[in-house]
């Protein structure tokens, strides 16, 4: 478990530097140069996801559990996880209407993603783990709404049809072939 928590500690700070020090990170920005804090910032990212990964692989080897979720709720789950999926994509294709109206899709689909995930797991990793996501993207979100957010393409029809085609294939793929994959645990 300290392991997982080292690794949430180490992604979810770096990602939290705009909830709590945007003034710290525009002065490095300011200081070092664009390019090097993306490099500094993805690659502390990237070992603090893996680091929070392998620890959350290892909690399953002797869980403790805290509730036993009942069975149906992977249902809910699975129509959860596809607003997530399209909500993941609307934060990549440009001028797509759902990023005009919510301005950081990605961050409600995390926030999606983690409640959904807690909902059909109930070890005391599962909760500290999707917990700690939840938490974070609720937090972000509500400072991400405060910043002024960069220009946006005017949304068109084609952007967002665009959204939701990519999204629905992504949601399909993962669900009935990535997830056991990547996870090793399956869907239904």
């Amino acid at each position: 478990m300290v392991v997982m928590i080292l690794g949430l500690l180490i992604f979810l700070g770096v990602h939290s530097v705009r909830i709590f020090a945007e003034d710290w990170r525009r002065t490095q920005i300011a200081k070092r140069g664009e390019l090097p804090w993306k490099m500094a910032y993805g690659a502390v990212s990237i070992l603090g996801l893996a680091i929070a990964i392998w620890g959350y692989g290892q909690t399953r080897l002797d869980p403790t559990w805290v509730w036993m979720p009942p069975t149906g709720l992977r249902h809910a789950v699975a129509l959860l996880m596809l607003p997530a999926f399209i909500l993941l994509v609307a934060a990549y294709v440009p001028a797509n209407h759902i990023k005009a109206k919510l301005g950081h899709p990605m961050v409600v689909a995390v926030k999606i993603w983690a409640f959904a995930h807690l909902l059909v797991n109930g070890r005391l990793g599962d909760i500290v783990f999707f917990g700690a996501f939840l938490i974070w993207a609720v937090l972000d979100f509500r400072a991400a709404r405060r910043r002024p957010g960069p220009a946006l393409s005017a949304p068109g029809m084609a952007g967002t049809v665009l959204t939701l085609v990519i999204g629905l294939v992504a949601y399909t793929l993962f669900a009935f072939y990535l997830h056991q994959w990547v996870t090793g645990v399956p869907v239904m």
